[in-house]
């Protein structure tokens, strides 16, 4: 039996589609899929007879769950117990995965036609970079929206920092740290998506594409979306996640004394302390374009890999599902500015991301 391609490319009547076929997975990227997508797209791109792109997920539970979590933990296991360095960080497998991936991420931003990200279900890491940096980003009733990093040890990636530091009122930040989900309605409320359209209208959404055009397919099919949740929090968020450090925005969210924000203080404090602190200096100080965000989040994605706290934390959520990570440190208020610096330092001469 001949397995599928992994990413299905069909094109009818001028509509291009990027269908994401590994379902038992949610879609989750590896290098093949990459490859794919970047050479479509630049041959799309180039093509007069090509006048949109749909990016869609095989399978009913979302569009795309992440990267390859095995091959990650497989590197960052080597390098995290071997006194590893930046050149065998940059020499392993998912460092090249990251140097394409990111590179199709600042690809996407600048697709010259429409490129329509049905972004339902289970959208998360890769997941979003592939979809959130799209001219057109559809939601629905089922979206199920995160960045998760931090819950593995990690930090937000794919230009997703980009994203979370321009999201207003600290929502960004909240997002970031807790690795919580969003959903359709909270992604539009966050500027993370356009358009919101009822999973059920999707079919019709995408065949309206093809026979008329996309502006003309989202006036008919979109909706307004739903009040979303999590913009109904900003004021309480707004103020505690404006705190300098980890530390001090668990101390605040404890303060509200309301039961969402006893839930959150619990929620960051149970993450890689580590992680957390790059995660907030990251999105603290924003870059001037996503490519400046983007060479910088693959220092920070290498320096992860060297950090113990990543392969220990895929292990605790997704090897071993024991829940129950042991991270470097014990206490957020213990991780150093050092520390923190060292994931942000420049990398050696000819390691450097290039776009």
């Amino acid at each position: 039996m001949v397995d599928e391609p992994s990413v299905l490319c069909a094109v009818d009547a001028g509509v291009a589609t990027l269908t994401l076929n590994r379902p038992k997975s949610i879609n989750a990227l590896d290098q093949s899929m990459v490859d794919v997508m970047d050479e479509s797209l630049r041959a799309w791109a180039a093509d007069d007879a090509i006048t949109a792109v749909v990016l869609v997920g095989a399978g009913e539970r979302g569009l795309c769950a992440g990267g390859d979590i095995v091959t990650i933990h497989r590197d960052a296991s080597a390098l995290s117990s071997a006194n590893a360095g930046d050149a065998d960080a940059a020499a392993c497998a998912s460092a090249a995965f990251w140097r394409d991936e990111y590179r199709l991420n600042a690809d996407i931003a600048k697709f010259p036609k429409p490129y329509v990200a049905i972004m339902d279900g289970i959208v998360m890491g890769g997941g979003v970079g592939i979809s959130a940096h799209a001219n057109t980003r559809i939601v629905t009733d089922r979206t199920r929206l995160a960045m998760p990093e931090v819950g593995i040890g990690f930090v937000p990636d794919v230009g997703g920092t980009h994203l979370l530091a321009r999201v207003p009122d600290n929502l960004g930040i909240y997002a970031g740290l807790t690795a919580g989900q969003l959903s359709g309605a909270d992604a539009i409320a966050l500027g993370l998506a356009d358009h919101f359209v009822p999973a059920a209208d999707l079919d019709a959404f995408r065949q309206a594409i093809g026979e008329t055009s996309v502006t003309d397919a989202i006036a008919k099919y979109a909706q307004e979306p739903p009040a979303s949740k999590l913009a109904a929090q900003r004021d309480w968020i707004r103020d505690a996640f404006a705190a300098d450090t980890v530390a001090e925005i668990i101390d605040r969210c404890r303060a509200v004394g309301t039961e969402e924000a006893d839930k959150t203080a619990a929620t960051i404090a149970a993450k890689s302390p580590l992680a957390l602190a790059v995660t907030l200096r990251s999105l603290r100080d924003e870059m001037p374009t996503l490519e400046e965000t983007l060479h910088r989040e693959y220092r920070v994605s290498l320096r992860s890999m060297l950090n113990p706290d990543m392969a220990e934390g895929i292990r605790a959520q997704v090897i071993d599902k024991d829940r129950n990570p042991s991270w470097r440190h014990a206490d957020h208020a213990a991780v150093t500015a050092a520390e923190v610096d060292a994931f942000f330092a420049p990398l050696p001469a000819g390691l450097e991301l290039t776009i």
